[in-house]
């Protein structure tokens, strides 16, 4: 590796699920390449960042390599909680360096704010946030910054879903009418950190993971939101915290297309993909329907392993998703990232790094539209209608489902739908 200190550091906010098995990976492999400098971890559970610097994982993938954790395990006495340690660590970050988010849900608008302060560029995790104004305050203050603001939606840079917007742009595919996409999460994702924060006054399946599929359909077809309905079920975790564990969403779009979402963290512990998914698009051509399916849970890759090799509680027989996330031995030593997931938080740190090379604020806010009208990569300008559907299924499902209307127009609203 060339010198950490000639190329752009890079802070990582939360050292969660997210961090350990994609955006780390993703990071060490950057600055494995000579793109990224320094990587720093910042999260509020000390004990959490011991454990991903003990990471077999880790080490086996990036010999010789690691990242400067704060709070510091080795210096700080365990159990100890720090939730503000990120603001002083987004303090002492280089200006025009790379803030990555990977916190939950609620604390987003919070650190993307202070990283912006402190003239970062951000990668953050989906959602961007929970209401429309907070994302475009957060375009507004990054645009007159210059700074890179770019949402970790995966799912684009799935080359299934890169195909298929072609396609659909191109015609082949006709109109958008109706859709139906699940996501259900592993049960056993109850017993994790999930608990003390996917709760029902914070958030929900849909926000959460649902919006994976909404902002798919966006891409894919250039259509926007109109209206959004959410069911939830309330559930409980084993801590006795609430959650809308198990959601249903329709989603109306500006051609009277419907799409609808099923949510949960509902998918059998034991069974044998890492979780259900998938979207399916009916449309109509000029004389006969047409159709597009992604059976995102399946990647056709069955794996039944010799018993007395797998630790307790591993799955004997697996269908593993070679596309989103794996780490391979491509050689040269260590394992390589590869997938979409991989992809997708490359292109976006890639982007933060061509706006840090640039010296003149114009050019860097060129840059910046640039970003906005190709629209491969999220960002506050070019998606904020997922902000729009999440605030008005937020209002929806705390009001028993009950349907809102996105108005679009020089300041668009969310409102209930008033029947006569």
């Amino acid at each position: 590796m060339s010198n950490l200190k000639d190329k752009p550091c890079v802070t990582v906010i939360g050292g969660g699920m997210i961090t350990e098995t994609q955006l780390l990976p993703t990071l060490l492999h950057m600055q494995r390449e000579g793109v990224l400098g320094e990587i720093h971890v910042c999260d509020a559970r000390v004990d959490r960042l011991a454990e991903l610097q003990r990471s077999p994982l880790l080490a086996r993938a990036f010999p010789g390599q690691s990242f400067v954790p704060h709070p510091d395990p080795g210096a700080t006495s365990p159990g100890t909680v720090a939730p503000d340690i990120f603001k002083e660590e987004l303090a002492r970050a280089p200006r025009g360096s790379i803030v990555v988010n990977a916190t939950p849900d609620q604390l987003h608008y919070s650190v993307i704010l202070e990283a912006i302060s402190n003239d970062l560029h951000v990668c953050t995790v989906k959602p961007l946030v929970l209401k429309y104004s907070q994302a475009e305050q957060i375009a507004r203050m990054a645009l007159e910054r210059g700074l890179v603001v770019g949402v970790e939606y995966h799912k684009r840079f799935d080359y299934r879903a890169l195909m298929a917007r072609q396609k659909y742009r191109a015609g082949l595919l006709g109109e958008f009418r109706l859709g139906q996409a699940q996501m259900i999460e592993p049960y056993y994702y109850r017993d994790s950190n999930f608990q003390n924060w996917c709760t029902c006054e914070n958030t929900d399946m849909f926000t959460y993971v649902g919006c994976h599929y909404v902002d798919l359909v966006a891409f894919i077809t250039g259509l926007r939101p109109v209206a959004v309905s959410v069911y939830g079920i309330r559930d409980k975790y084993p801590n006795g915290r609430e959650g809308f564990l198990w959601t249903d969403g329709r989603v109306i779009w500006e051609n009277g297309a419907s799409l609808s979402v099923v949510d949960a963290i509902g998918y059998p512990s034991a069974a044998a993909g890492g979780n259900a998914q998938g979207l399916t698009m009916w449309c109509q051509g000029t004389k006969d329907a047409t159709l597009l399916v992604h059976s995102d849970q399946y990647r056709g890759v069955k794996c039944h392993y010799e018993a007395s090799r797998r630790q307790p509680g591993e799955k004997l027989y697996e269908e593993p998703n070679p596309d989103y996330f794996q780490m391979v031995d491509c050689g040269g030593g260590g394992l390589t990232p590869v997938g979409y997931g991989h992809r997708s938080a490359e292109y976006i740190i890639k982007a933060c790094c061509r706006a840090a090379a640039m010296n003149s604020l114009a050019q860097r806010q060129d840059f910046i539209r640039q970003l906005d009208r190709e629209g491969i990569m999220a960002t506050p300008a070019n998606s904020s209608h997922n902000e729009l559907v999440i605030e008005a299924g937020r209002k929806s499902i705390l009001s028993g489902g009950r349907e809102v209307l996105i108005e679009y127009g020089a300041q668009p609203t969310v409102r209930f739908r008033e029947y006569n």
